[in-house]
């Protein structure tokens, strides 16, 4: 590309990039740093928390002079979401892909990592294989890809089988265990990039519907082709083939035991508690993140349909059209040589089908009579009980879910492997379905295997009914608890 050609792109973005107008925002600093601290330990921030965490941060920027300004938070943080730096949704903050990129932009500037590293090599090389087999058209050239892999492979199983065990230099567990943190980091970016596409094709969707003279079953055409395109993309792909891996629960139970076994090793005091906690918590952020895209995908799909069965485009595009022809109105009496105030006056003929118009002054509107004095001589005082009753508490007796954890890790610790029906026959469910549930909750969080078939256990109530069910088989095993239970997602 030409030296005009790459100015004009540079150009472009500079004038249309959201990460780039946040990275020359006169507050720039400011910003950057109150978003990556709000966001340091969740995802998802209240709006309130946000506007009441940015207030003290503008007091003291205040008295120490480093920002000077009289705009309150809530402004601040409404401007930052029509930016497009942070998304708005049920009342809860959420980092955009513009702000990922400004911020990893930033700490690229301050941990810039060596790029002629072996890590990074080998990463490539790696890929490059992978790649050169899965592209290849001829049975032969795959084969021997393949046999050199096979080869390889075999060479490290034959050298451990006579005990020869190969270990990393500390260098080579340093430069590798940040090479693993810096690529789960990004991971998320594409869950921000996938919201944004989405957000955006609403818009064009509902822009398109109002220009449009289309029937209802073209806008519903159109919507599956914008779909259809938005899983082409490189963020939808990306996001389709990784939520496939984290459905998968055998590879996603491996990767959760691969990542604790390598934070239990003593490399990974390489890493800070925040990137330790990170990596512990990889799994669960990501099933968090693609979930959320999930939500967004489905509200924005039952918006859209709302949006077309309520007629709303219709009456859109009625304004719009009425609109477009007084616009022409008024150009043909600017062009027109006759008298102009006589124009002005000249009837257009126009009209929008609403209905009949009221209208009506301030003066005419009458004040309200104050309510009647409410009678209060048969009421009487009561005053408020400080113990509950047993009502009450018995309407709060609940099944806790994580003592239920506890005390299935602790018989599996005892007795071994077993199902939820084994459980039940050391440990009978005492509390009904509801505890029931809590088992199969427990046993989805830790990543159980499911087994093909089905089993029958009997369950009693608190009223002491006993009650046969028939559950899916799961396979429950200590190991597959973590160390702290309070760290679940259940």
């Amino acid at each position: 590309m030409s030296f005009q050609g790459l100015q004009a792109k540079y150009r472009r973005l500079f004038q249309e990039s959201r990460a780039w107008k946040l990275l020359r925002a006169d507050n720039a600093p400011q910003i950057l740093a109150f978003i990556f601290d709000l966001f340091i330990d969740d995802s998802e921030v209240p709006f309130g928390h946000a506007r009441i965490a940015l207030d003290a941060e503008l007091k003291r920027c205040r008295e120490l002079g480093i920002w000077e300004t009289e705009t309150t938070a809530g402004t601040y943080l409404n401007q930052w979401i029509r930016a497009g730096w942070l998304s708005e949704m049920d009342d809860m903050l959420r980092k955009t892909d513009a702000s990922e990129v400004a911020l990893r932009f930033c700490q690229s500037l301050d941990q810039r990592a060596t790029g002629t590293s072996a890590s990074h090599l080998r990463i490539v090389q790696e890929a490059v294989r992978d790649f050169a087999v899965a592209v290849s058209p001829k049975p032969d050239e795959r084969l021997t890809l393949l046999e050199h892999r096979k080869a390889e492979i075999q060479r490290e199983i034959d050298d451990l089988n006579a005990g020869v065990i190969i270990e990393l230099s500390e260098v080579e567990q340093r430069e590798r265990i940040r090479e693993i943190y810096q690529l789960a980091s990004v991971l998320t970016g594409d869950f921000r990039h996938v919201e944004d596409e989405i957000r955006e094709l609403d818009q064009m969707i509902r822009v398109k519907m109002i220009e449009s003279s289309t029937n209802r079953g073209e806008i519903l055409s159109a919507i599956m082709e914008k779909e259809i395109l938005l899983s082409k993309t490189d963020a939808g792909s990306a996001f389709d083939g990784f939520f496939q891996l984290l459905c998968d629960v055998n590879r996603s139970t491996e990767f959760k035991d691969q990542l604790r076994s390598i934070l239990n090793q003593p490399v990974a005091e390489q890493l800070n508690l925040a990137q330790q906690q990170f990596l512990g918590h990889l799994i669960r952020e990501l099933e968090r993140e693609s979930g959320r895209v999930h939500d967004i995908r489905r509200r924005t799909e039952e918006s859209l349909r709302a949006y077309i069965e309520s007629d709303a485009v219709l009456e859109s595009r009625a304004v719009d059209q009425l609109l477009g022809q007084l616009e022409r109105l008024v150009i043909e009496i600017r062009e027109s040589s006759a008298d102009y105030e006589k124009q002005l006056k000249h009837n257009t003929g126009l009209f929008l089908p609403v209905g009949s118009v009221r209208i009506s002054s301030p003066m005419s509107m009458a004040l309200k009579l104050p309510d009647d004095k409410l009678d209060t001589s048969g009421v009487e005082e009561v005053v408020n009980s400080r113990s509950p009753s047993d009502e009450i508490l018995s309407s709060l007796e609940a099944v806790q879910v994580r003592e239920v954890a506890y005390r299935i890790r602790d018989i599996l610790k005892q007795e071994g492997p077993m199902t939820i029906a084994s459980l039940a026959s050391i440990q009978p469910v005492q509390s009904g379905l509801e505890e029931l549930v809590a088992c199969l909750r427990v046993a989805k969080s830790v990543g159980a295997t499911s087994l093909p078939d089905k089993e029958d256990l009997e369950v009693i109530d608190r009223q002491g009914v006993r009650l046969n069910v028939s559950i899916p088989r799961y396979l429950l095993s200590a190991d597959l608890f973590p160390e702290d239970i309070e760290e679940m997602v259940i």
